[in-house]
């Protein structure tokens, strides 16, 4: 099978289109045919090997977590999946490739209403947003300002903080702010020109995707009590001690429980996909060079069937 392979630490020229062996799905598994996959922030940090003592790797190494496909093959103890079946979710790696090896309970039906393409955006964004709802105990009638809301977390983020009846405050580049409206954002800004401080305060929940000066100033427009949810870099526990707020960095803890609560909404209407750009999967190296030197919002999908 052909497959996106890399043999040592470096940028995106490390990214090899190569011919190995098909893989076989061997106990708790099941074999996918990988019809789409998608890039996450997480395989350009561990192919870098800037963050090598976090984000471990053995070489030969085939990157990709987000898939969608058709089940190819079982193991002899699975049951509740056949051949034929089409499925997304998200694993740790080897979805660069024409068929992966993937655990059970990292699949789950894919949402009858997405193409694969679009199924394969969803995995890991989907069920971060997910997650840092529920780390930041949103319920309907708080308010959440979600910084960096017209990239691929944050764009989830905001649907999904509107499924609970919250009030949103969206920030975004100006070509997004029309996007984001139609997510059902209250409020949405242009971060380049308006200050978030501007536009919030008091706020129960603040989501930041961004990092630096940003969560550094959020502190400040948090209720006492609230929650500062970060995703792209640790918060000071000092600064929230000062400003008598919550702060917590997470990772997204990926299965098929929250999966099975993100596919009744996607087939609902209630979250839609945002996919920037789709690539052949033999232009992975060309897509992570575009990736790393323009500014795309949303996901990058890597077409590994042309659909």
């Amino acid at each position: 099978m052909q497959a996106i392979q890399v043999n040592e630490y470096g940028g995106p020229e490390q990214l090899k289109v190569v011919e190995i062996p098909k893989p076989i799905a061997h106990r708790s598994q099941v074999l996918v045919r990988v019809h789409a996959t998608s890039f996450n922030p997480v395989d350009l940090k561990r192919v870098s090997g800037k963050m090598r003592e976090v984000f471990r790797i053995t070489f030969p190494f085939i990157p990709g977590g987000d898939f969608s496909g058709v089940i190819d093959s079982v193991a002899e103890n699975i049951s509740g999946y056949q051949p034929g079946d089409e499925v997304y979710g998200n694993t740790e790696s080897g979805t660069y490739a024409e068929f992966a090896a993937i655990e059970v309970n990292k699949v789950s039906p894919k949402p009858r209403n997405l193409s694969h393409v679009e199924a394969a955006s969803l995995g890991v964004v989907a069920q971060t947003a997910l997650q840092a709802l529920d780390h930041a105990h949103l319920q309907a009638g708080q308010t959440i300002l979600i910084h960096g809301a017209s990239g691929a977390v944050g764009s989830a983020a905001v649907q999904l903080a509107k499924v609970r009846g919250a009030k949103v405050i969206a920030s975004g580049s100006s070509a997004s702010l029309e996007r984001l409206r139609s997510y059902g954002a209250d409020q949405v800004f242009d971060y380049k020109t308006t200050p978030f401080e501007s536009v919030a305060s008091n706020l129960d929940v603040v989501l930041d995707t961004v990092g630096g000066d940003v969560q550094q100033r959020s502190y400040a427009v948090l209720k006492p009590g609230g929650y500062l949810i970060a995703i792209a870099q640790p918060p000071s526990p000092a600064e929230a001690q000062k400003h008598g707020v919550h702060a917590l960095f997470f990772s997204t803890d990926s299965s098929i429980d929250t999966l099975q609560q993100l596919t009744p909404l996607v087939e609902s209407g209630q979250l839609k996909p945002h996919v920037a750009k789709t690539y052949p999967l033999s232009s992975a190296s060309q897509a992570w060079q575009d990736i790393t030197t323009s500014h795309i919002e949303g996901k990058v999908v890597f077409a590994v069937v042309p659909e």
